[in-house]
């Protein structure tokens, strides 16, 4: 599914990933935990070409797509919901999830039932349904949280990228966007997840992968990362 072998990006002069390899495949769930500073965002970034990584190679179903815009990476299958949200803040909760089809729309992807699965991100976001003609802007945080995760998968994306999908939320809407992973999971969604809260991104992840300065330290099945003493010790203090 994704192959990323020896993996090099930053910004300007700095060199945040450093020869990176790891693998998510079909069906699975693979999270990157690390303390602040690691590199996980910046690995998302480059997977995604929000950044053209420097060096190494990107494989999505075997097609090299390292370096590609983001358009295009996003027409190979690959779905990003970014840190930060990034909603069309002017633009309907309906009108965003429509976005998230546009290569659909375009015929770079194939169309499928795009209205069928606009229904189906409302049913499982419901408060967005409730406010589908409401600007973006003006939605929580929670809510453009559950917006950005319903428009990257508008695009029945090959894999979808979660990045730090509960950051600034609540505990009740952390645990909400728990629960729609775990029901995406369970319908062989395939994803890679980037969360601040690692004791719950090992909960529900398949295998993991320990990030320290750009580097892979630990990886493993995430239940049994979830109870080694030394990950537990130097990154699980203090997560729920």
């Amino acid at each position: 599914m994704l192959e990323v072998s020896n993996l090099s990006a930053g910004y300007g002069q700095i060199e945040v990933l450093h020869g990176l390899s790891f693998e998510v495949r079909k069906g699975q769930v693979v999270t990157l935990i690390g303390s602040n500073g690691a590199g996980k965002t910046t690995t998302m970034r480059a997977l995604s070409g929000m950044i053209r990584p420097r060096a190494g190679s990107i494989r999505l179903n075997g097609r090299e797509v390292g370096g590609l815009d983001s358009h295009d990476v996003a027409r190979s299958g690959l779905a990003h919901s970014p840190e930060g949200r990034r909603v069309f803040a002017t633009l309907s909760v309906e009108d965003n999830l429509t976005l998230g089809a546009f290569p659909r729309l375009t015929g770079s992807r194939p169309k499928g039932d795009v209205a069928a699965d606009r229904d189906r991100a409302f049913e499982l976001f419901p408060r967005l349904k409730e406010r589908r003609e409401q600007l973006a802007g003006t939605l929580s945080g929670g809510e453009q949280q559950m917006l950005a995760m319903g428009r990257a998968l508008m695009l029945r994306p090959e894999i979808l990228l979660l990045d730090e999908p509960s950051m600034g939320l609540a505990p009740k809407l952390v645990e909400e966007v728990f629960r729609i992973i775990r029901r995406l999971k369970d319908e062989q969604v395939t994803m890679l997840l980037v969360e601040q809260f690692a004791m719950a991104a090992l909960g529900v992840a398949d295998h993991a992968y320990v990030l320290e300065n750009g580097h892979i330290r630990f990886q493993g099945p995430a239940a049994q990362l979830r109870n080694d003493p030394a990950v537990r010790a130097a990154y699980l203090g203090g997560s729920h």
